[in-house]
């Protein structure tokens, strides 16, 4: 007899790790009250001290803030060159028929 396989939540599984970490209920119990693998309990605590880096990483307004400004001066500077371009080409353009008119090669 076969198991329907369930899906749980990233929500889902922390509660359940937070019953083990801070209320410091037994695996055991956890897992046979969800119809839970401990081996997948396991699974679950590794990944989680594994990626708990990702908390803490600054990823708030100042970090949002930093890459819109970064954002504008890199538009800014690139609608810079594009005008230097343009008056650059049109240069080259008053230099050519400068030449030609003047009969040189």
């Amino acid at each position: 007899m076969t198991r329907k396989r369930r899906h749980y939540s990233p929500e889902q599984k922390v509660a359940l790790l937070r019953l083990h970490l801070l209320e410091k209920k037994p695996i055991s119990d956890i897992c046979q009250e969800h119809g839970l693998s401990v081996n997948l309990f396991y699974l679950w605590q590794k990944q989680f001290f594994e990626n708990g880096t990702a908390a803490f990483q600054n990823t708030g307004k100042r970090h949002k803030a930093e890459a819109d400004a970064k954002d504008r001066k890199v538009a800014a500077l690139e609608d810079k060159l594009r005008v230097k371009n343009d008056v650059l080409a049109e240069l080259m353009e008053e230099h050519v028929q400068l030449k030609k008119g003047l009969g040189e090669p």
